[in-house]
């Protein structure tokens, strides 16, 4: 087993069996923050701390206004010069969520704001794809660094959680029930023989989740994710 750039890999021939990348957790203080948690979890600490110690008004700057969408996590990773790729099935805001009571709300007073923001987004240096990834895809770039990904909350699951019998904690952020609750995590690795996936919950306090892949698809592909996920390269 070998340590690269805060990673743990173990190698068969070449090929990563499992990997680890090693985060500093961020727990999210508020309902609105979990995106924002995971970009404080993959910025280094100088990075960190600058963003802690102006908070308020960096967010106030980026006009979040108590929500985040993907594309406003991008334009964070930017203002850190933080490498990285946005992918997404919806270039903008999806017209069929004018409905859906999870982004009711936010719309109305977010979607200039996103509308814009994808606009200008090529000329502020921020790359999207307009495309799905696999979960092949998915895993092979850990080796590059971690991901930060858009879930349903409602279809989140962690087996060590349930060996702690902890999966409670989970349960009260979570309002239910629901059909759709967006929620940000980031992917830090996987193990390939159990087909496990592992990552860090900004619901949670410093600890290392499990799901299966399986799992991990659907609550990412879920109705309401647009299958959003950044790719980090550190």
């Amino acid at each position: 087993m070998s340590r690269i750039e805060n990673m743990e890999i173990i190698s068969n021939n070449g090929q990563p069996e499992k990997i680890h990348i090693q985060l500093n957790h961020f727990k999210q203080k508020s309902n609105w923050d979990c995106g924002v948690s995971c970009v404080l979890m993959v910025l280094n600490r100088t990075q960190r701390q600058e963003f802690l110690k102006n908070f308020m008004q960096i967010c106030n700057n980026e006009g979040f206004n108590k929500s985040t969408w993907t594309i406003d996590l991008c334009y964070l990773l930017k203002k850190f010069d933080v490498r990285h790729i946005f992918y997404t099935i919806t270039l903008g805001v999806h017209e069929g969520y004018r409905g859906n009571s999870f982004y009711h709300k936010v719309l109305t007073k977010d979607e200039n704001r996103i509308t814009t923001r994808f606009k200008i987004a090529e000329n502020s240096g921020i790359f999207i794809r307009n495309s799905s990834l696999s979960i092949t895809e998915v895993m092979e770039h850990l080796v590059n660094g971690p991901v930060i990904v858009l879930t349903n909350a409602k279809h989140l699951c962690c087996d060590i959680c349930k060996l702690n019998k902890i999966s409670s904690e989970f349960r009260k952020c979570i309002p239910w029930p629901v059909t759709y609750q967006g929620h940000y995590i980031v992917l830090c690795g996987y193990d390939i023989n159990s087909r496990k996936v592992f990552y860090r919950n900004p619901s949670f306090g410093d600890h290392v989740c499990t799901m299966s892949m399986t799992m991990f698809d659907q609550a990412r592909k879920s109705y309401g994710t647009d299958e959003d996920i950044i790719l980090i390269y550190k």
